[in-house]
């Protein structure tokens, strides 16, 4: 696990303790997805607003906004605000929402999302307007295995195919778990890349820990001629022994014992 990843993983774990809320499983399995994406894909400007190429920005929309928690933690690394704003998350008057929100004028927040369903509808809005302003920008959008499972997604999906939207990626973290349950059992997905591909969208499944398979497939993506769809396999509470494929931590802050264990396992 690189340095990057490890402080994110132990950040994400200390703000959902110190707010005694919020999703830690779905926030450690994306930290890989959301380091390679930080760090060697996207431009997106830390100066946000105050940079001259603000308009050139690629563009990120975290679709599964519970997973908030790992999204501030890769932005403070990366220099959006300050590191010890992290343990305002989910405290009132916090910038660091419980869902991703604009409403508090934080750095590196496109959209506010959370509302399962809607970010990717979202994001065929923006690449759309993209294309018409000829902005060479992508669209980046993380979205979560159970939230598929919405219809909304399926209209985004058949949208962005007929709009021709090749600036258009998404990642579907598949951890293949929810806060009922398995996937699986909930409402089956499979097969999720022959769906996929049949609403018109180039489609590939890496390792989702894997940071070389998710860089080489996120290059792929970006000479794309359609939307293009990366299928993340990933585990629900990656680096944590007992948090790990054990969907009752969907949205359970660790106590301090827990958070002490956790803590332990990632510095291992």
């Amino acid at each position: 696990m690189s340095s990057f990843n490890k402080t994110a993983r132990q950040n994400i774990l200390k703000m959902i303790h110190s707010a005694k809320s919020g999703h830690p499983g779905g926030s450690l399995s994306c930290v890989e997805i959301l380091s390679v994406l930080y760090n060697k894909i996207m431009y997106v400007p830390c100066e946000w607003k105050k940079s001259p190429d603000f308009e050139k920005r690629d563009r990120f929309i975290l679709s599964k906004g519970h997973a908030s928690a790992a999204l501030y933690s890769v932005l403070a690394q990366k220099g959006f605000f300050p590191l010890d704003e992290l343990l305002t998350f989910r405290k009132l008057g916090s910038r660091l929402q419980g869902h991703p929100s604009t409403r508090y004028g934080l750095e590196g927040i496109e959209v506010s999302t959370g509302s399962l369903g809607q970010g990717l509808s979202i994001a065929v809005g923006v690449a759309l307007s993209l294309k018409l302003n000829n902005n060479p920008a992508s669209v980046f959008v993380l979205l979560g295995d159970g939230e598929l499972q919405e219809g909304s997604v399926w209209e985004a999906l058949m949208s962005a195919s007929h709009k021709k939207l090749d600036n258009l990626i998404i990642v579907i973290d598949k951890n293949r778990l929810q806060i009922d349950g398995d996937t699986d059992e909930v409402k089956s997905l499979e097969p999720l890349d022959k769906k996929l591909e049949a609403f018109g969208w180039n489609v590939k499944s890496v390792d989702g820990h894997c940071e070389t398979e998710l860089e080489s497939v996120f290059k792929l993506a970006k000479d794309s001629n359609k939307p293009f769809a990366i299928i993340a396999n990933t585990t629900k509470g990656t680096g944590i022994s007992f948090m790990e494929n054990n969907a009752g931590w969907h949205g359970k802050a660790p106590n301090d014992d827990e958070l002490k264990r956790a803590l332990e396992e990632v510095n291992a």
